[in-house]
């Protein structure tokens, strides 16, 4: 077991109706907000008046059209310049993970006296962070409980993943009624991410049992409740247990004492979608077989076993290998079951730029050092794979 350092500070409120509580969370911070959400939903769905009505008192400055993979320029970039001319005291990002995200980013920039971008690439540590505050439509990322997030950067189709620990939400309300809307794609998406988020954690050197069972129970809850979702879009239940199941995916508590993984699953979607902005869920089903099969050895099968029995009820007697690959299958078949397309070209990506990916991926993404290492050559074999 590995030595860890670890603290969460977010607080969650959870459940029906605990928006309620926003002008008390947000009144112990500061009076100018500055309110970021993304393409409209939230006013379809009536959300937005009703957070406008219980910000009534508050001076309220408003961010709209933050994109799915949200990108520097001009969301990152029109925040951190609003945050300046108005004396924000405080952000509240109501949507899915993009827009908690891209406000992570801004709350740090907004601190910053020189280009942004150098906090999301490290060549500065910020000091300082404006606090941020969420209300998530969307289960999927589980950044509404960590303190990091990724911004794109289109036109040198850089997508990074920006961490720090003043990032961590002060708070995030979480009410699974308001992911009662979301669509089957997106649904499905979300699941995929979660998923993925536990796949980089239990796919490790050195696990815990603890920790194993916890990995496991993750990946049964979500599909269990992701299929209940898609079948009946407004059952509490399952709805609320896949929210905080995604709520847990990113902030370590998975793997606390597990051995890094390198997340090499994250390191080569990233470059599918800043090249061809897919979602990002989709993009990890898509790759997650492929990889499974390409990095499956005698080094490396015991742990598909573990995966392969206790999470989908392979049976135990089989052959190692054979527990492996039914695992890998099984993997597959769920993603396609619950409506994800399984190959990149269903996605709009076709063999012109794998090669240059796998390149981009090999030296930005530091996956030599990944659980099993990964260099250009294995990534573009993943990459044309998953065609």
């Amino acid at each position: 077991m590995q030595n860890f350092d670890y603290q969460t500070p977010t607080r969650l409120l959870f459940g029906k109706g605990v928006i309620e509580q926003l002008p008390e969370v947000l009144g112990a911070i500061g009076k100018t907000v500055l309110l970021a959400y993304g393409g409209g939903s939230i006013k379809k769905t009536g959300l937005y008046d009703k957070v406008l009505s219980l910000l009534e008192g508050f001076t309220v400055v408003e961010l709209p059209g933050i994109q799915p993979n949200p990108k520097y320029d001009p969301s990152v970039l029109d925040g951190v310049r609003l945050c300046k001319e108005r004396g924000v005291d405080v952000i509240l990002s109501v949507g899915g993970g993009s827009v908690l995200d891209c406000s992570k980013a801004i709350a740090a920039g907004a601190k910053y006296d020189g280009d942004p971008w150098d906090l999301i690439t490290y060549k500065v540590k910020a000091k300082a962070a404006l606090p941020i505050v969420d209300i998530l439509t969307l289960a999927a990322t589980g950044s509404e409980y960590d303190c990091g997030g990724v911004i794109s950067r289109t036109e040198t189709n850089d997508k990074i993943g920006y961490i720090d620990e003043l990032l961590f939400p002060v708070c995030s309300f979480l009410d699974p009624t308001y992911t009662f809307t979301v669509s089957k794609k997106q649904t499905a998406a979300g699941c995929a991410d979660a998923m993925n988020h536990i796949m980089e954690q239990y796919f490790c050197e050195d696990s815990t049992l603890l920790n194993d069972g916890f990995c496991e129970a993750g990946f049964r809850s979500l599909m269990i409740n992701t299929k209940r979702c898609l079948e009946n879009p407004s059952d509490y239940t399952a709805r609320a247990e896949m929210m905080f199941a995604c709520t847990l995916g990113c902030n370590g508590i998975y793997a606390l004492g597990n051995s890094p993984s390198g997340w090499p699953l994250h390191g080569i979607e990233h470059a599918l979608s800043a090249y061809y902005d897919i979602t990002h869920g989709e993009g990890l089903a898509i790759v997650t077989p492929r990889w499974m099969k390409h990095v499956l050895s005698d080094r490396t099968v015991d742990r598909f076993v573990k995966y392969g029995v206790n999470v989908f009820g392979v049976d135990p007697a089989l052959p190692k290998f054979e527990i492996a690959e039914q695992a890998i299958e099984r993997t597959y078949a769920f993603f396609e079951e619950i409506g994800i397309p399984m190959h990149l070209r269903d996605v709009g990506i076709d063999e012109s730029r794998i090669d240059e990916m796998a390149r981009h991926v090999a030296e930005n993404e530091g996956l030599e050092n990944a659980w099993v290492p990964l260099f250009e050559a294995d990534i573009a074999k993943i990459l044309r794979d998953s065609l």
